[in-house]
């Protein structure tokens, strides 16, 4: 939240406008010298938002011969709709693999089973903040040489347990900086991080129209790019990132321990390194997930429910209507997202639970 670092914010922001360049200059080449260093990569590369970082992943693979439109993408069945938009924009095709219930996130033991001659990647998801990375997948990549993108769209800042960070763990990952991430900027923005050097130039120009060079275009990109504000105020956030995730963490720990209410079922406590708290999410039972969410919002506790329709019961996706994914749909009807961030008090956390725990 701006009010957090807000002198600061308002200070990057002035010193943008008043230079005067707005795109492509020194505050989009600090940020991502700034990023890559954080997370562990050589490159990154800023662009207009979240699911473009994903979408210009496999469209620069299909541009380097290394995927073409019909290839498979192995995808966990529950994840923001973004990510199997980024694959089928491309003319891939998304295999869904259902999650483990008290992980929520791609079951690695069902991943073996759908790879085909086909399959090109392995998509992982980083949902909630939580690292989604095992050994295993990385040893399926390389038996079948697969490549490996993550999401990192929610996990600014988580850690795998050797120490790397999301995003520095594939051979490519998308982020989001959408203003509610834990690294948000002050409207839309996102970023490839990368160490391949032919993947960073191909993203770099066709998310500037193709070019890689003036009025010269190798590919028939578009238009997305980082604005030099958002990179300065990211810029500034990144500083404090580490420290706003504590923070998360403080509250994610209260609630772990405090939570005491039958009709509740929470995930799997992660090492702390290994989830950065992006969502706090909950599960209840017995039909009540909505009358609890009304119950909490009469209270003046928001919550969220994150996502009350899966990616294959949405209707833009019609051809997988009639797919059948019991864990994906049984975390739909169940989840619900308590109030977690670095600006809220403890104090407002021991009123949600409070709340909570009282619901019958």
């Amino acid at each position: 939240m701006t009010a957090l670092h807000g002198a600061e914010i308002n200070e990057a922001v002035s010193r943008v406008v008043n230079e005067g360049w707005y795109l492509q200059g020194k505050e989009n080449e600090r940020f991502e010298t700034d990023y890559s260093k954080y997370i562990g990569t050589k490159y990154t590369i800023g662009c207009a938002n979240g699911l473009d970082a994903l979408i210009w992943i496999f469209r620069a693979y299909i541009e380097m011969g290394v995927m073409q439109p019909g290839d498979e993408v192995i995808v966990p069945a529950n994840t923001f709709i973004a990510t199997i938009l980024a694959i089928t924009e491309n003319g891939l095709k998304p295999v869904l693999v259902e999650p483990r219930l008290n992980t929520l996130e791609i079951d690695e033991d069902k991943i073996e089973e759908v790879i085909t001659p086909k399959t090109k990647a392995i998509a992982i998801v980083h949902l909630y903040g939580r690292n989604a990375y095992t050994e295993k997948i990385g040893a399926l990549c390389k038996k079948y040489n697969l490549k490996l993108v993550e999401d990192n769209a929610q996990a600014h800042g988580c850690k795998h347990y050797d120490g790397r960070r999301t995003g520095s763990i594939g051979d490519a990952a998308g982020h989001s900086f959408y203003p509610g991430k834990n690294l948000g900027a002050l409207g839309d923005g996102g970023a490839v991080t990368t160490n391949d050097p032919e993947l960073a130039a191909a993203i770099r120009a066709l998310a500037n129209y193709g070019s890689q060079k003036k009025y010269v275009f190798k590919y028939a990109g578009r238009n997305s790019r980082l604005d030099e504000i958002q990179a300065a105020v990211l810029d500034v956030k990144l500083k404090y990132l580490d420290e706003d995730n504590a923070h998360r963490k403080e509250v994610a720990h209260y609630y772990y321990e405090h939570i005491n209410n039958p009709l509740v079922t929470l995930p799997d406590l992660l090492p702390d390194d290994q989830n950065v708290y992006h969502l706090f999410p909950i599960f209840v039972g017995k039909g009540k997930r909505d009358a609890l969410h009304d119950y909490l919002e009469q209270n003046g506790v928001g919550t969220v429910i994150h996502y009350p329709i899966p990616p294959h019961k949405q209707e833009c996706y019609k051809e997988m209507n009639h797919i059948s994914l019991p864990v994906t749909e049984q975390i739909a009807k169940e989840e619900l997202s308590l109030p977690i961030g670095p600006a809220i008090t403890m104090e407002e956390a021991a009123t949600v639970v409070d709340f909570l725990n009282q619901y019958k």
